[in-house]
């Protein structure tokens, strides 16, 4: 029934054939059909954006998404996986920027035109996925790629407009001049949680500067402080104000002190008091001192007079001090200098003290012609000229270089600015509450990013910027007449009757969406006439298209273009059980799920989420092109195979924490668990077949009457399947996999180990009945651990799994049940009693490896302390384990041991002096046994000395232990074994015996002969061993053993054995039978 499994394995070659089966017989579509009906357990795929190859960490989240549905569907359920493709947005616009060459956002619009950019771009995207479904189908990732949804399908825009016109009715959806992120490059603004993502505050070198702003005497505020200062005039005084953005002092209209800090005269400059040391240095004399509120209200002269106030701007009158409840004494100088067109707060204090705004940057981040001698220039680039010319007036008091965090755009790496302009947002804030509670009902893996990461983001929410002043994106359904009139299109039926015209078969994207129009129902009214045509009456699409990460945001009902396409009622499932990216998506697509959802259907649209840590390199670093670190995931697994990959993602550590990723982690992950569980089939296989083993055998005997070692490896493997479940219904991989890594060094480096004669049926000693037990514990195993690596090792599973149980071609461990529970095989007493037996296995061979005794020479007796309370280990184990007659249990340790009192000279110095040495002669004479059983205590250790006792703590002594002579001893806590290492003849030879067993054995894997074959075995050199020979010959397959050499005896093989304290030369000869 069972066909030998090679000793090696290749993953790769192993894993293409079971990828071809699974195609060949639509494994995956089958697993899927089969659960149709079941309970659901909804899946939503973060939709990985296509505008490139994907890399390691894309692999990182999908093998943990595919984990977890697989799993699921083992456990019953239906869980339909819908693939996705996020296809919109600057990722994709960048790539095709580089792909023309292009630097500039007007040479889209000039050289290229719109309709051929967004060609190009649906182009990419395309190109793109063909690269990501082979490498998700080539890591195991089983998902309707087939019916993958797609951000750019008019079906899937349609659906997202909805959502839009859900905002629009609730007056959710609105339209400001606030100073945004923007990107000079891309020539768009960028939300907040744009800015969370990973790598967009990079530091950076500015040249800041300490700036003077003379005041001017006119005014009830300058009367005010003159009288405060005792002054007849206040020309010469300056408010000082410090900024890391010179060129926005071009801008500048207001200056914001605390009202409710102390604020210092130090000559000519004014100051906050707690920051005049910083900024003038220690030992500054302070002239007089205002409270905040007195420079409310003065007048100042402005830093440069260039820029004229921006048409719509505040009527008030600028170059004022201002309240600003925000401005501390932290840093700088308590003067904050206020530019209401490049600040957000700026523009919110500059509004509600009527400060105009003077804007003098277009959309390229350049300065216009309003600043000649600025004129085109980027402004990050002229912060050196600012300062020289504010140098040059007086107004400079001092300038240095600032290191800082800066944001940069996300997409195009280029640094920010801060920008005032006409933009939609999303009134989250409005909604903010609502976000908080919904997010408090959510599982989150690990627990704590519900109140830090994710929760401070959404205490913090402020609304999100939604439009972007760019080509390829979802165009935002929003339409507006010369007379400002608006209207919010929630479908393209919609649209068709408001056009007069079906533009179902419109592409909604840029242009071709820009030229549908229709008349302003508003201004018609108004009119009382149905007015059409190209005049101010026609309603037009605004230019933005939105914030790629509202389609994200969209996928629940977007995927099945829910709620306009015919039958997506029957396909809309929601929530999601289940999702999981890394934990840079809390600023990302968990926060865009739940904010369009929560606003849209007032629920949270997942239950639980997995949020994976980031992976770096060996030394910690993040992999990066320019440092030359990154590993390319199709080297892995063209060399090692996916499974060894999947196998070190699971079982390295929490997937939450940073992990180093390398080449020798992998092997070293592949070598101890994968590696080793192949030894183990491939021996179970080898066997199987020699003996004829058919699991369905009557003879087999109950598993509550196989031996002790099969009860105990059938409890392993039930508390196993236990631990694995417990851990993985809630979202644990680690443990699992941890669980299972156990398992298999159990079954094999404890279990068969110990078993393996027991499989050697041809021993004419060996039981059948046992024989039979043991083969079938270690097939039920093998199975049972089959189903266990189901989800975390697929194709070596589904391999294993087929071979063990004799299924077909067409059958798979991914159509079977999840392994069940079975109560009644646990037996903790046991595994308990066994655990202390290999812990005492463990000490025996490190006494023997401490005095240098080969475990293969037998020894008479282990002597063995345990405390009180110690489960009883099974008979023979720890005899058989470290090759000696006996185990004896003491209660006495000082037949073994020998404990040495040493003095803490550390210690005792400080607190005894000269007479510590007494104190050091004196222990001499102290019981090392007692002292050690006070010690144990907490008692302390009594020396007498001269001038009377000296008691002595457990810190102010050592307490050194060795064995007695002829004993070696190791201990653990508590648990003491000591090897008698006396040894009579017999002993001797029985060594003598071990050595020449594993020489043979040695031997016959040299000369490539099976397990199964039998040999005749010459020794010559070993007379003395004839009591023994029936022992050798058992073990090493042997049919006949001789003192002589053969009849046609070749050169053999000669050795050096170690017998006692000599050395005997043995030659060997091992002729096949």
């Amino acid at each position: 029934m069972f066909r030998p499994v090679p000793s090696e394995v290749d993953f790769t070659v192993l894993e293409a054939d079971e990828l071809a089966r699974w195609r060949e017989h639509r494994v995956f579509e089958r697993s899927v059909e089969l659960r149709a009906g079941a309970e659901p357990w909804v899946f939503y795929e973060g939709p990985p954006t296509a505008n490139g190859r994907p890399g390691l960490h894309h692999v990182w989240a999908r093998v943990y998404k595919d984990l977890f549905c697989r799993y699921r569907t083992m456990r019953g359920y239906a869980v339909p996986r819908k693939a996705g493709w996020d296809t919109h947005g600057l990722p994709v616009e960048v790539e095709v920027e580089k792909q023309l060459g292009i630097t500039d956002k007007r040479q889209i619009e000039e050289e290229v035109g719109i309709a051929e950019f967004t060609r190009l771009c649906r182009e990419s995207v395309r190109n793109y996925v063909d690269e990501w479904k082979g490498l998700t189908e080539r890591i195991g990732y089983w998902i309707d790629i087939d019916s993958a949804y797609w951000t750019l399908s008019p079906e899937y825009i349609e659906s997202v407009w909805w959502n839009l016109k859900c905002l629009w009715d609730q007056g959710l959806l609105y339209e400001d001049i606030k100073v945004v992120p923007y990107c000079p490059r891309c020539g768009t603004p960028l939300s907040s949680h744009e800015l969370g993502q990973p790598d967009v505050y990079l530091e950076v070198v500015d040249e800041s500067a300490y700036v003077l702003f003379p005041l001017l005497d006119g005014g009830e505020a300058a009367e005010r402080l003159r009288a405060l200062l005792d002054r007849d005039s206040l020309r010469g005084l300056s408010l000082m104000a410090w900024t890391t953005t010179p060129w926005t002092l071009l801008s500048n209209t207001g200056a914001a002190v605390g009202p409710e800090l102390d604020y210092a005269v130090v000559g000519n400059a004014i100051v906050a008091a707690d920051l005049v040391e910083q900024v003038f240095g220690e030992g500054t004399v302070v002239d007089r001192r205002v409270a905040g509120r007195d420079l409310v209200g003065l007048r100042y002269e402005r830093p440069f007079d260039d820029v004229q106030p921006s048409p719509g701007s505040a009527s008030g009158e600028g170059w004022r001090v201002v309240a600003g409840a925000f401005v501390e004494a932290d840093e700088g100088t308590g003067i904050v200098h206020l530019a209401p067109a490049f600040g957000e707060i700026d523009r919110q204090v500059g509004r509600e003290n009527g400060l105009p705004t003077l804007n003098p940057v277009g959309p390229d981040g350049r300065f216009t012609a309003e600043v000649p001698w600025l004129a085109g220039q980027g402004v990050r680039d002229t912060n050196g000229t600012v300062n020289d010319r504010l140098e040059a007036s007086g107004r400079l008091f001092q300038r240095f270089d600032y290191i800082h965090p800066y944001p940069h755009c996300w997409r195009c790496g280029t640094p920010l600015i801060y920008w005032g302009k006409p933009s939609w947002y999303i009134r989250t804030s409005d909604r903010k509450a609502e976000l908080v509670a919904q997010n408090q009902t959510i599982g989150w893996h690990p627990e704590h990013i519900r109140d830090g990461r994710m929760g401070e983001w959404l205490a913090n929410n402020v609304d999100w910027a939604l439009s972007r002043d760019r080509f390829w994106g979802t165009p935002l359904p929003i339409w507006r007449c010369d007379k400002g009139h608006v209207h919010c299109v929630g479908s393209l039926a919609e649209l068709s009757e408001l056009a007069g015209h079906d533009v179902s078969g419109v592409d909604p994207h840029r242009p071709d969406i820009d030229a549908v129009t229709f008349p302003c129902a508003e201004c018609a009214g108004a009119a009382g006439v149905n007015i059409g045509g190209d005049d101010d009456s026609t309603m037009r699409r605004v230019e933005p298209v939105i914030d790629a990460w509202f389609d994200s945001g969209s996928m629940p009902s977007a995927q099945w273009g829910y709620p306009l396409t015919p039958g997506s009622e029957g396909s809309f499932v929601y929530p999601a059980d289940f999702i999981c990216e890394a934990i840079d998506q809390t600023r990302g697509w968990f926060y865009s799920l739940l904010a369009v959802n929560t606003l849209v259907r007032g629920s949270t649209p997942y239950r639980n989420v997995l949020c994976l840590g980031h992976i770096v390199d060996a030394d910690g670093r993040k992999m990066s092109k320019s440092i030359g670190n990154v590993i390319d995931p199709w080297e892995i697994l063209s060399t090692r195979g996916a499974d060894p990959l999947r196998w070190w993602m699971f079982s390295q550590g929490s997937p939450w924490t940073p992990t180093r990723v390398s080449f020798e982690v992998i092997d070293a992950a592949m070598r101890d668990s994968l590696l080793t569980l192949w030894n183990t089939f491939s021996f179970f296989t080898t066997y199987a077949s020699l003996n004829g083993f058919d699991p369905a055998d009557p003879s087999i005997p109950a598993p509550d009457d196989r031996s002790v070692l099969d009860r105990w490896m059938r409890s392993r493997l039930y508390a196993t399947v236990e631990a694995a479940t417990v851990a993985l219904d809630d979202y644990e991989p680690f443990p699992a996999a941890t669980a299972i890594a156990r398992l298999i060094d159990d079954a094999s480096n404890w279990y068969v180990r110990r078993s393996r004669r027991r499989f050697w049926r041809t021993d004419p000693d060996a039981d059948p009945v046992d024989s039979l037990g043991a083969q079938a514990t270690l097939h039920e195993v093998l199975v049972v651990v089959a189903g266990l690596l189901a989800p975390l090792c697929p194709f070596l599973a589904d391999r294993m799994w087929r071979d063990l149980t004799g299924a077909a071609d067409a059958d798979s461990v991914h159509l079977a049940d999840w392994p069940a529970r079975q109560p009644g095989a646990l037996d903790p007493g046991l595994e308990e009693g066994m655990a202390l037996a290999r812990r005492l296995s463990s000490l025996g061979r490190a006494a023997r490896a401490e005095a240098g005794m080969k475990v293969r020479q037998p020894l008479a007796r282990a002597l063995v302390y345990l405390p009180p309370g110690s489960p009883t280990p099974p008979a023979g184990v720890v005899e058989d384990e470290l090759n000696v007659d006996r185990v004896e249990a003491t209660g006495e340790l000082g037949d073994v041991l020998a404990y040495e009192l040493v003095p803490n000279f550390k210690l005792l110095g400080p607190r005894l002096g000269s007479r510590v040495q007494q104190v050091r002669a004196a222990m001499s004479s102290v019981d090392g046994m007692a002292a050690a059983a006070d010690l144990a205590e907490g008692r302390p250790v009594v020396v007498d000395v001269d001038g009377g006792p000296i008691e002595l703590s457990g810190d102010e002594v050592e307490l050194r232990v060795r064995a007695q002579a002829g004993f070696a001893v190791s201990r653990d806590g508590a648990e003491v074994v000591a090897l008698d290492l006396a040894l009579d003849d017999d002993l001797r030879r029985r060594g003598l015996a071990r050595e020449v067993i594993r020489h043979v054995q040695d031997l016959r894997k040299a000369t490539g002969l099976e397990v199964s074959d039998w040999i005749h075995l010459h020794l010559v050199g070993l007379d003395d061993l004839r009591p023994l020979i029936d022992t050798v010959a058992r073990e090493v397959l042997a049919r006949s053993i001789t003192t002589t050499p053969p009849h046609e005896a070749g050169e053999g093989t000669t050795l050096e054995l170690e017998d006692g304290e000599s050395v005997r030369a043995v030659t060997i000869w091992v002729v096949k039978a």
